[in-house]
């Protein structure tokens, strides 16, 4: 059966729609640099050297990791399912990277498509187990979470695997620029999800299976190459992740990455990307990361320890979500 929509003809309510649909997409825009505005003035006011070149520079060269991971995460939760086991399998992926350039000599350019293609293959496992033997994924990637993250302790024997200047030049800022080619990368990631998510029939498939996917089956559509899709996209991204980080780091470390599918998380959620399925924006998740940064980078700056971090972190995220729970309201009252 074909997959590819039917033609449409444009109507007014349609044209309404669109419009409507534009203003939201622009207020949102709006509210969230408003935040990110205000958190910088804020920190500015209680930080001398907030407000300086270096501390953007260094906010911006410490987001790359989890800003892919996030663009994986907002399209799993966009299909209504979730990803738990990122953080483990940007450690499984950092770990392979570490294991291969120094245990066995690799080059770099022979050791990065294993990275990516092991961080690949566990998001295939974690979408086709989901998706076939109709087990949450919440579930499943809870147990992957564990088996990637053992995984990485026993290919690295515990040990942190140094790998130096072969890697550092991805996370370094570059001459004149002053930003790390990993930064740009990221940047190109968010906007080629934006691009697959708003202006591709995937993109458009994605959001109707987190609407409703029982409609999008009786309309012909099968719906398990989608959803299945959409987590190798995730493993992939934390495969990305891993070489990110590594090379920020300049080591492959197994405990990496721990808890980073939570800040994840909260960077779709202060985005506007529902838990439920069916809405969200990778546009509006880089946004969410920067919120996130800043805040942790600013908290840090005025001496917070890091429970107090956590306690303002995590209400930040219910205000977020409560913030978008009434806009909900108010736009089906509207």
């Amino acid at each position: 059966m074909n997959d590819s929509p039917a033609p449409v003809s444009e109507t007014p309510s349609a044209s309404r729609s669109v419009s409507e649909n534009l203003m939201s997409s622009l207020l949102q825009y709006a509210g969230l640099l408003g935040v990110l505005a205000l958190l910088v003035l804020i920190f500015s006011m209680m930080s001398q050297n907030f407000l300086s070149q270096q501390t953007l520079i260094t906010i911006a060269n410490h987001i790359p990791d989890l800003t892919v991971i996030a663009v994986g995460m907002t399209l799993v939760l966009i299909i209504g399912g979730i990803d738990l086991s990122v953080g483990s399998l940007l450690a499984l992926s950092s770990a392979v990277l570490g294991v291969l350039m120094v245990n066995y000599g690799w080059p770099l350019w022979a050791a990065v498509p294993i990275c990516l293609g092991v961080g690949a293959f566990c998001g295939v496992l974690n979408g086709v187990i989901s998706v076939k033997a109709g087990i949450p994924s919440f579930i499943v990637t809870l147990g992957m979470l564990e088996m990637a993250r053992g995984s990485a302790y026993l290919m690295t024997d515990s040990q942190t695997k140094y790998i130096g200047s072969s890697i550092e030049w991805i996370g370094v800022p570059m001459k004149g620029l002053a930003f790390s080619p990993a930064f740009l990368l990221s940047l190109v990631i968010v906007f080629v999800g934006q691009y697959l998510l708003t202006r591709t029939v995937f993109g458009r498939y994605c959001i109707a299976i987190g609407t409703n996917v029982e409609a999008v089956r009786m309309s012909g559509i099968r719906t398990a190459p989608y959803s299945i899709t959409v987590f190798t996209i995730s493993g992939l991204m934390c495969g990305l992740a891993g070489i990110m980080q590594t090379s920020r780091l300049s080591t492959a470390d197994p405990n990496a990455a721990v808890g980073l599918e939570l800040a994840a998380i909260a960077a779709c959620v202060i985005g506007g990307t529902s838990l439920m399925g069916g809405r969200g924006s990778v546009i509006n998740t880089f946004f969410g990361v920067l919120i996130i940064a800043v805040l942790q980078t600013g908290l840090a700056q005025v001496g917070a320890s890091d429970p107090i971090k956590r306690v303002i972190t995590g209400a930040v995220i219910i205000v977020a979500v409560l913030l978008d729970a009434a806009r909900q309201r108010w736009k089906r009252r509207g």
